[in-house]
Order: C-alpha cells, then sequence, then structure tokens
C-alpha cells in the first residue's frame, strides 16, 4: 500500500505551491463569483417579469455555479490535508461533482437552445417553451444528483481521503464519466455554435445596426466557444492521461498528472466566476436584461423589418 501511495504522492514543496497558486486563484474567484452572481441571481429572480428559456436556463446555471462556490473552500482544504472521507467529505464531494458537470450540461443546453432558436425559427415556437426548459433541467438534476451519489460511493470503497486518488487502479467509471460529461456536450456546444454562427452570417440585414447587432453577436458566441474550451479541456485532458497511467502503470507519472489535475481545476472552477461576468456583459450589450442570450449572448434587434428577417432575430434574444 505504501508503494501505491507514492505513485501518486507529492513532495511538500510542490505541493505548498499548488497551495499558493491555489489560494491565488480561487480567493479572487470566490469573492467576484459570490458577488456578481448574487448580484445575477436577484435580477433574474426578482427583476425580470417575463419568464424565456433563456431565464430558466441561466437560473440553473447560477444555482450551480453558486453551489461550486460555496465548495472552493472545503476542497481546497481537504486537497491539502489528508482528511478522511465522513459525511462532510461526502456532502462536499456530492456538491462539487454534482454542479460542475451541470455547469457544462447547462452551457449545452443554452447552446442548443440557441441553434434551435437561430436555425429552426419557425418550429421553435413549437419545440421552446419556459416549462420544456425547466422540465429538462429538472431532469437533468435528477440524473447527476444520482450519479454523483452513487460515484462518490464507490469512490469510498476505493480511497481513504478526501478529494484525493492514491489508488493506482484505473477507475473505467472515469473513462464513461469523462466522455459523457465533457467530450460529448463539447461535440454538441461546437457543433450548435458554428451552425449559428452561419446562419447569423447568412441574416446579415442591408441595415448598418442590424448588421453591427449581429456581428456582435457572431463575435460573443466565437469567444465564449473559445473561453468553455480553455476553461474545461485541460482538465480533461489531464484526467485521460491520468487514466492513461494508471493503465499502463507508469508509477512514476502518477504523481507529476495529480499536481497538474489540481492545478488545471483551478482553470476550470474558475468559469463559475467568468459565468458572472457573461451575465453582466450580455446587459451591457443589450441594455435590457430580458433580451440576455443564452451563453451570455445578447442582441436586441431595434430595427423594425419584415417578418422573415425579423423572426431569426427575436428568436436569438429569446
Amino acid at each position: 500500500m505504501a508503494t501505491l501511495k507514492n505513485c501518486t504522492t507529492i513532495s511538500s514543496a510542490v505541493q505548498d505551491a499548488i497551495m499558493l497558486f491555489q489560494l491565488i486563484v480561487y480567493i479572487p474567484v470566490l469573492i467576484l463569483g459570490l458577488l456578481l452572481n448574487t448580484i445575477a441571481f436577484w435580477v433574474f429572480c426578482c427583476k425580470l417579469k417575463r419568464w424565456t428559456e433563456t431565464r430558466v436556463y441561466m437560473i440553473n446555471l447560477m444555482v450551480a455555479d453558486c453551489s461550486l462556490l460555496f465548495a472552493l473552500p472545503f476542497l481546497i482544504y481537504f486537497t491539502k490535508n489528508e482528511h478522511p472521507i465522513d459525511k462532510l467529505c461526502f456532502s462536499i464531494e456530492m456538491i462539487y461533482f454534482t454542479n460542475s458537470p451541470m455547469s457544462i450540461f447547462i452551457i449545452m443546453l443554452i447552446a442548443i437552445d440557441r441553434y434551435i432558436a437561430i436555425k429552426f425559427p419557425l418550429k421553435a415556437k413549437a419545440l421552446r417553451s419556459p416549462l420544456k426548459s425547466a422540465c429538462i433541467c429538472g431532469f437533468l438534476w435528477i440524473m447527476q444528483i444520482g450519479y454523483s451519489y452513487f460515484s462518490t460511493l464507490f469512490k469510498k470503497e476505493r480511497e481513504k481521503y478526501c478529494f484525493q486518488k492514491h489508488s493506482t487502479q484505473p477507475a473505467y467509471l472515469t473513462s464513461f464519466s469523462i466522455c459523457f460529461r465533457y467530450f460529448i456536450p463539447l461535440g454538441i456546444i461546437i457543433f450548435c455554435s458554428i451552425q449559428a454562427i452561419r446562419c447569423l452570417r447568412k441574416k446579415m440585414a442591408s441595415s448598418l445596426h442590424e448588421t453591427k447587432l449581429i456581428q456582435k453577436a457572431i463575435h460573443i458566441i466565437s469567444v465564449n466557444l473559445c473561453v468553455f474550451i480553455l476553461c474545461f479541456s485541460p482538465i480533461y485532458i489531464a484526467l485521460i492521461l491520468r487514466l492513461a497511467a494508471e493503465a499502463a502503470g507508469a508509477c512514476h507519472l502518477l504523481s507529476k498528472v495529480r499536481a497538474s489535475i489540481q492545478i488545471l481545476s483551478c482553470l476550470a472552477n474558475s468559469n463559475c466566476c467568468l459565468d458572472a461576468f457573461c451575465y453582466y456583459f450580455a446587459a451591457k450589450e443589450s441594455q435590457e436584461f430580458p433580451s440576455l442570450l443564452p451563453a451570455c449572448i445578447s442582441v436586441r434587434s431595434k430595427v423594425n423589418q419584415s417578418q422573415e428577417s425579423q423572426q431569426p432575430t427575436d428568436q436569438v434574444i429569446t
């Protein structure tokens, strides 16, 4: 057992450096994230009068982000110390491993909703509704909570310490989790974003004002997609590398991979703060909270056009 633990043991100097890096990243993320998410939550819940699909998704995204922010201080402590998997640890791991993937799933739903609204503006009225969005989010919450509960129970049988993996046995369930929780949503988000950009380019209006608004939408979609990929891809690639190293029995690599995972998780977790910036950026662009776009994209057309050209723009907004 000592040999197995040595495979994933990080030296005290490296662990101290990682701890310092986490504090440098997480302290601003916690302060800004809690402040901005709280204000945004108040705006979406109390100030907006009309329920839209966007509003439903954004509120669910804020719940996931705030829950993740709540778990971060415990994550820092448990990562630094060898805390046993007790009831507190079990609860925090449940919160963390439920809400982190939920953020990805909700962003995926937002991308799908946006794609349908832009690509199929006539069918969108029948396919989209706030009630349907709420039901889909509720189903995902139930499934994710159930999966996190059983996967945390499974981990409890294999590991001794909270948020730490010392076993060198490859957890092949992790490969399914990585694929289902990230790479499949990533493929869907990329497809929907690219298709949305193509459709918007085709809908460039003759009006200079309208064209600028659409160009802003295309720019924000592109930036948002890049931020999503940059935040989440490194940590999931590192998890795949850890699984490969465990399967190959590369003991000398596991400690390095584990250190990389702790560093890259900071980048992934900071996304819950970046989401809050997106809320306000979208509001500033549109100058109206109800016109916030999914995935932080907002364009409000104030130019009256024909019914055919107006429908795609309106659908992008709602």
